[in-house]
């Protein structure tokens, strides 16, 4: 079994507050597990209300497959006008 792991920083530039920083979130994590079938957490910078630690997962069989879902996500995530993507890294485990 492959696992894919993916941390994505983000800045969410219309967030004031950590209730407005959550809800965007929670609707993209939501986003992300409809259209890719992938797990998603923030896993990191809780408690600053402009910016976020993403983490993303998904089991594979295939290399490749896991890499190509979550380089989607990340193009997914780039395109999405709610939040700025400042870096990201991929993993294979």
């Amino acid at each position: 079994m492959i696992v894919g792991a993916c941390e994505i920083d983000l800045w969410i530039p219309e967030s004031r507050s950590l209730k407005q920083k959550r809800f965007a979130i929670k609707s993209l994590k939501e986003r992300l597990k409809n259209r890719f079938n992938v797990s998603a957490a923030e896993v990191d910078n809780h408690d600053l209300w402009q910016r976020c630690r993403l983490g993303v997962v998904i089991a594979s069989t295939d290399t490749r497959y896991a890499h190509q879902v979550l380089s989607k996500v990340v193009d997914y995530v780039r395109s999405d006008g709610r939040v700025e993507l400042l870096d990201y890294t991929i993993e294979m485990r």
